[in-house]
């Protein structure tokens, strides 16, 4: 398959690579099946790992001819058990477990933590959550030095998993040494996208864009929605952020796993409205890990994201170290090219009103859409040198196909992101002509245009800096695409 093409599904896939599918080969085939961008997590490997991977996404890009985008996530304040004696360790209900200071236990029931700080922050009655929210233990007694803990449910435990402190305001800073150096390190490597984990507060999201912009970077923020304190500060969180993930693992354990559902929704809803990209990420095809076939759950799951307006759905542990990582893109895609085919099918919602953006853009944004659907069009061409309209002309969610071109590589990989957006390279932008030549050929060599197909066009024309405020509608000449064929037989 020679992406993009304008059967492949709107909605963008982002896939986590892990030792399932890290080989060149396997990259270059996960490209060719649906994936969109490819998730860096930092939570894993070290930095000689990282540019590995990196190299090689970069090099399944070239040899695909598709200009994948890759995102960097950085792990922040997880804050994750010790080692432990007894390893693994079943809890039992009402058993009782100590968290000591230091990285030594000296015996079973002894609980170290990767975050210093925590037995200071500990009070009693506070519910502390082990392994993804699987064992529950209350604190009973905290002299500073041992904090003794009751099990509420149990489970088993091993070394190394999380811990969540629901309701507890931990003083531990947004980015760690660690985040920073890596956040440093995909700026100055052309990271498209970097993802900040456990965001409390608009200023956690400033923070990061401010040390990008020190290096220079035009790498999109995505703030990771996971604790408490991100919904109260939601709105501003957002405004700050150039896109947001929901990040239902961590906030499952956040919040109260009933609560998810509608936080998941609301999120989206808010993110519509601002504008701004929305992952919905965590277990979204979770029984793909060992099975070639999902639940119907899980299909059901991916198939209500989109239909509640999410831009991307991410993969983590089903590519990253799953038994099935191809199928599992290809059954993801699947579910979204189908889910895609009811949403367009259902009646016509009212444009969104995009007043916050550039206004000749917003205005030029939704004729195009209104244009290209009451003409029957075949095309919607973005030309662009950022991707910044292609983002807006994403969210009116139009009915039909819509290219994004560009002859600048990195708002090519930007554009990933963008729900129904699909990225086309293009030599220059200033010669309009030349410009739907170009695309011309393109359509006609892949058999996506024939003669006498409209193409509506958005670009600029100089009257106004970075305002798209040119909006044409073209039509491919009857026999350009008979030559074409013929010349690229």
């Amino acid at each position: 398959m020679n992406r993009p093409t304008l059967q492949e599904a709107s909605t963008k896939i982002i896939a986590t690579v892990g030792p399932a599918c890290d080989s060149l080969v396997s990259l270059t085939k996960l490209i060719e099946a649906g994936v969109d961008v490819f998730r860096i997590n930092t939570a894993h490997g070290n930095r000689e790992a990282h540019a590995e991977t990196l190299r090689r996404i970069r090099e399944a890009s070239d040899e695909t001819g598709f200009p994948v985008g890759v995102l960097l996530d950085l792990s922040g304040p997880k804050l994750r058990l010790g080692s432990l004696l007894q390893d693994p360790l079943q809890c039992e209900m009402d058993m009782e477990l100590s968290f000591i200071s230091g990285d030594q236990p000296q015996s079973a029931d002894e609980l170290t933590s990767s975050y210093k700080r925590l037995l200071q922050e500990l009070q009693v009655g506070d519910t502390v959550m082990l392994a993804d929210g699987i064992v529950s233990l209350i604190v009973v007694s905290n002299d500073g030095r041992r904090a003794v803990c009751r099990v509420t449910s149990p489970g088993e435990l091993r070394s190394r998993q999380g811990i969540n402190l629901p309701g507890v305001k931990l003083s531990v800073s947004a980015m760690r040494p660690e985040d920073v150096d890596n956040a440093i390190w995909g700026a100055q490597s052309g990271i498209d996208f970097i993802s900040l984990s456990f965001v409390r507060s608009a200023s956690d999201v400033q923070s990061l864009k401010d040390l990008l912009t020190s290096y220079e970077s035009t790498a999109l923020v995505i703030a990771k929605i996971e604790k408490r304190e991100a919904l109260e500060d939601l709105e501003a969180i957002v405004d700050a952020a150039d896109g947001v993930m929901v990040a239902r693992g961590d906030l499952g354990v956040e919040i109260d796993v009933a609560e998810t559902p509608v936080a998941q929704k609301r999120i989206i809803q808010i993110c519509t409205e601002k504008l701004k990209p929305v992952i919905v990420a965590t277990q979204m095809l979770d029984s793909m890990h060992h099975c070639p076939r999902p639940t119907r759950a899980e299909a059901s799951d991916v198939a209500n994201a989109i239909l509640d307006g999410a831009d991307c759905c991410m993969l983590s542990g089903e590519t990253a170290i799953g038994d099935f990582p191809l199928a599992t893109v290809q059954t993801m895609h699947r579910i979204m090219t189908y889910t895609e085919r009811q949403l367009l099918s259902s009646p016509r919602r009212d444009p969104f009103v995009l007043n916050r953006v550039h206004p000749i853009t917003s205005a030029v944004a939704r004729s195009a859409t209104t244009l290209a659907e009451a003409i029957e069009a075949k095309l919607i061409v973005i030309a662009t040198r950022s991707g910044g309209t292609a983002w807006v002309e994403s969210k009116q969610r139009s009915l039909v196909p819509t290219l994004g071109v560009s002859d600048n590589e990195d708002a090519l990989r930007r554009m990933n992101l963008f729900w129904g957006v699909k990225p086309v390279r293009v030599s220059q932008l200033d010669d309009t002509q030349k410009l739907f030549d170009e695309i011309t050929h393109w359509g006609c060599r892949s058999s996506m245009l024939s003669g006498d197909d409209v193409v509506i066009l958005v670009t600029g024309n100089g009257v106004m800096d970075r305002a798209h405020n040119l909006l044409v509608v073209l039509k491919v000449p009857p026999d350009k695409c008979l030559i074409d064929q013929e010349t690229y037989k």
